[in-house]
Order: structure tokens, then sequence, then C-alpha cells
């Protein structure tokens, strides 16, 4: 039978990095490696239930993101997955589809099982209740949206910034009747992205521009919600002549709604805020707020790490990643601009 012994002389290391690798300890990454790799070339195998037993905590951290489907969460789930890997601690995905019950019932699944910590997009800014979580110590980090008044660490993009960068360039594009298509009310994100497109119009010069809740939509950050949104838009006595729309799944009904009455890109400008896999293969292009989705997993997988190895006396860290405008041809202006 293998044993860590045997790991630590294949590796070159002590028996004392091996246990540190294998329950989650601080060791620099080339040493994990090479401990992962002499472990996998032997066999070995740590017994994950005597080491939960002795920590009183498994190896194990839940991810609860609210769309699977949507390549963003995708992006950032990797990050997770491979920050967390490093450490040997395994990931479960867990998805809420922008449901308050279900992600309730997951958080207390993650109690139930002495997870080790957990990683979190919660589903509403208001009703995301992570108490339960920090009153017994369990480590906790909010990535991409994070409940008011939650005291966990987090990790997120500066959505209002991004909102308000892409407005300004549909401005400077030359369009005057700018919507915004945004997600369900009371999310973070939903409410972020909106205040950019909001603080844009308001800082923009001259009376020309058409501002005021009429050309705001509330949807569900998915494609029907964008599609269905976008018809309202159009069905407007003066439809808007550009649109932002605060996620790539909603975008792609946007299009989807331009093309039902042969209308395109750049003579309805469209903006999506996350960009998509086939953004520059279209055409037009695509211009898109890229978002940093796997550097968020990362990062967020970092900070919960960090908790789990006993850091916690330190103060709260959120940490706040910014926005990159990729501009392409479907911004490019309206026709006679």
């Amino acid at each position: 039978m293998v044993t860590i012994h045997d790991v630590a002389r294949a590796a070159g290391v002590s028996p004392a990095t091996v246990s540190r690798v294998f329950n989650g300890g601080n060791v620099t990454p080339a040493r994990a490696q090479s401990v992962q790799e002499a472990a996998a070339a032997l066999g070995f195998a740590p017994n994950r239930v005597a080491r939960s037993l002795r920590k009183q905590r498994s190896s194990v951290i839940a991810l609860i993101i609210p769309d699977i489907e949507n390549p963003f969460f995708t992006s950032l789930a990797r990050g997770v997955e491979d920050a967390a890997q490093r450490t040997s601690h395994s990931v479960v995905l867990c998805n809420s589809d922008e449901d308050t019950d279900k992600e309730r019932r997951y958080l207390e699944v993650a109690l139930g099982e002495q997870m080790a910590g957990v990683i979190v997009a919660a589903a509403s800014r208001e009703e995301t209740d992570l108490g339960p979580l920090t009153v017994r110590k369990v480590p906790v980090v909010a990535v991409d949206r994070r409940p008011r008044d939650a005291e966990v660490d987090a990790v997120r993009v500066d959505d209002r910034h991004g909102g308000e960068v892409a407005t300004r360039h549909l401005l400077d594009a030359g369009y005057r009747r700018i919507a915004c298509i945004t997600g369900p009310a009371g999310a973070s994100t939903s409410e972020e992205r909106l205040a950019g497109y909001r603080a844009a119009l308001d800082s923009a010069p001259g009376d020309e521009v058409a501002s005021g809740e009429a050309y705001v939509r509330h949807a569900d950050f998915r494609v029907d919600g964008g599609r269905s949104a976008m018809r309202e838009l159009l069905a407007l006595p003066e439809p808007p002549d550009a649109v932002f729309v605060a996620n790539n799944l909603m975008t792609i009904g946007v299009l989807d709604a331009l093309g039902e009455v042969g209308r395109t890109p750049p003579d309805v400008g469209v903006l999506s805020f996350g960009d998509v896999p086939w953004a520059s293969l279209v055409r037009p292009s695509l211009t898109a707020v890229e978002l940093p989705s796997y550097e968020l997993g990362r990062t967020a997988a970092e900070l919960l790490l960090q908790r789990m190895e006993g850091n916690n006396t330190s103060p709260l860290q959120t940490v706040v990643l910014r926005t990159t405008l990729q501009i392409r041809e479907s911004t490019a202006g309206p026709r006679g601009a």
C-alpha cells in the first residue's frame, strides 16, 4: 500500500509538505504540482473520509451560480476549479436558476455536508441569506454579485463603470435614443449596469438625447427575456436607435427580435455587456464589454482558500476587476449620422 512517506520520497519533499498539499495548506504551486504528479504515478489517493473527520470539514467547495448555460459563468467556474485543484480541493457545482429557494436549499446542503467553503453568485441582493453559513464560521466568498449587508469577502466586476463606458460609446457613435435592457430588478449586477447607463445619459451634453424610463426594460438575463424586451421597445412610437444589453444571453434574443422586423446593426446599435465566443464572427461583428470571468472565479477561489487555511481574523476584502470595451461593427453609428 502506498503511503504518504512514499509520495514524499518520490516528490523530494517532506511528509509534512505532502500532508499540506492534500489538506489545503499553504504550498507553492511548484511543490503542489510535484506532489500531485508523484501521487498520481504511485497510485496514491488520500483518505478523504478520515481527513474530513480530522478536520471536522470536508475538502469540497460548493460553487453556486445562477446559470451554467451562460458562457460567463462557465468560464468563472473553470477559474474556481483550476485554483481549487492546485490545493487538491474538489468543487461541487450548483445551479440556482436565479431562484432564491433553490439557492437556499443548496446553502443548506453545504452546511449539512460540512463543506470546506462556499462561493456564491447571489440570486438576489435583498433575499439571498448567507447568515447561517457565517454564523457557523463556514468561509464564504461572494462572486460577481454580493448580497446586501453580507459580511463576506467578495470579488466583482465594476459594473457601473462598464455600463457607463458602454453607453458613452453609443453616444459618441451618434445614437440618441439609447435603450437599456438590464436583468432582474434587485440583482446587484442589473442595478449597477443600469446605474452606469443612466449616469452616461445624465452627463450627455445637449437636449437631443432621449432619456427616462420609457427606454428601460428589466428582463431575466436569458435569451427569451432579451427577445421579449426588444420586441416591446420596437413597438414604441419612437423605437430606440441603439440598445445597451446588460448580458450576453439577452443580446442573442435582441438580435433575434431585430431580425424579425428586418432591422440590423449598426442601423440599430447593439452593445452587449459580456462577450460571447462568436461575437467577432457574426456580421456585423458585435461590440461588447469584455468581462474577466475566469479571473473572477480564480480570485474568488484564492480568497476562499485563504480563509479556509485559518485566516479568519483579517478584514474582509472586496476585489473589484475592471472591464474592457471591445469595439466592433455593431455600433458604427446610425445611417446618415
